[in-house]
């Protein structure tokens, strides 16, 4: 059994090319997979492998300065989520392009799931998904204000154009993934002069694990930037898969869509690729398909066309 563990943690790190090396060295050496990135800001991202290996990265992570408060969502999976391993450097470990806002120096009130439906079922209270709206489409909080954003990088102009109607309701609540995005939105009102923000507490994915389905006031699945595509509650896998052309999720009414073509196409992209992208698809699919029947993993070039982040 593979295990999955989200993480983030905003933290100052003088020189975080000098952490890089030997993380990356010891993620290598305990057959970890996917992607860690950092920042001057702090760390952020989702990695998979053997338990004891999880385990003992997340020590290691623990015991950089100012990181023995890392708080860490797991879960499992029947094969490894991620095709390769990657930690890289960057400006912001989450890209909202405002280096100016600090989650460090003031962010919303913080949520617990379990008091996350009363919350939001008060009257009054805006309820904003601050993820993006490929996201938005696989699940959401019934109610919820959709910014229609394609990235982070939108979300503080949506608030700009919407800032009278933020500052009018008596609260707002604050939700993403695994909660790092929040962060950022909610320092970002905080910095507006909107104090009544409030957010969840380690995400969508952590309601989803501690909520029970029959108190649950999410809708649908919730998307996850790996090859699980999507989650439902208590973590199980979802439905979604993923469109091999353009990186969209694809859910199954898609797929029984004629728009749709397996490795090739679903309905968000399907003619807008030319002869030649499609050729590329279809070769790269066969091969897929090749690698499968030898039981084999194949790993193969991701175009750049509106690729989904690991924002978590």
């Amino acid at each position: 059994m593979i295990r999955v563990a989200a993480l983030y943690h905003f933290v100052r790190f003088p020189d975080p090319n000098a952490i890089r090396e030997p993380l990356l060295a010891l993620c290598e050496a305990q057959g970890i997979k996917g992607t860690l990135l950092l920042a001057h800001e702090g760390i952020n991202g989702t990695i998979a492998g053997p338990p004891e290996g999880i385990d003992t990265v997340v020590a290691h992570i623990r015991a950089l300065p100012g990181c023995g408060d890392l708080q860490v969502k797991t879960a499992t999976a029947e094969t490894m989520p991620f095709h390769r391993l990657k930690v890289r450097l960057k400006r912001e470990i989450v890209t909202m392009g405002m280096p100016d806002i600090d989650p460090l120096t003031g962010v919303g009130h913080y949520v617990l799931p379990a008091d996350w439906n009363a919350l939001i079922e008060q009257p009054g209270t805006m309820v904003i998904d601050t993820r993006n709206d490929y996201e938005v489409k696989v699940g959401t909080f019934a109610g919820a204000v959709d910014p229609k954003t394609e990235s982070f990088r939108d979300f503080p102009a949506w608030v700009a154009a919407h800032r009278e109607e933020i500052a009018a309701a008596p609260r707002v609540a604050m939700f993403c993934t695994g909660g790092i995005r929040c962060e950022k939105a909610t320092a970002l009102l905080k910095a507006e002069g909107i104090d009544q923000v409030f957010h969840l507490q380690g995400g969508i994915l952590k309601y989803l694990e501690e909520v029970p389905a029959s108190e649950s006031r999410w809708q649908g699945e919730c998307f996850v930037f790996d090859e699980r595509v999507a989650v439902g509650h208590e973590l199980s896998p979802g439905t979604h898969s993923l469109c091999r052309a353009c990186r969209m999720p694809v859910s199954s009414e898609d797929r029984a869509s004629p728009l749709f073509e397996e490795g090739m196409s679903c309905p968000a992209c399907h003619g807008t690729r030319d002869a030649v992208q499609r050729a590329g698809y279809a070769e790269r699919h066969r091969q897929a398909r090749l690698a499968e029947a030898r039981g084999e993993a194949h790993v193969g070039a991701r175009l750049p066309v509106n690729t989904p982040k690991n924002p978590v």
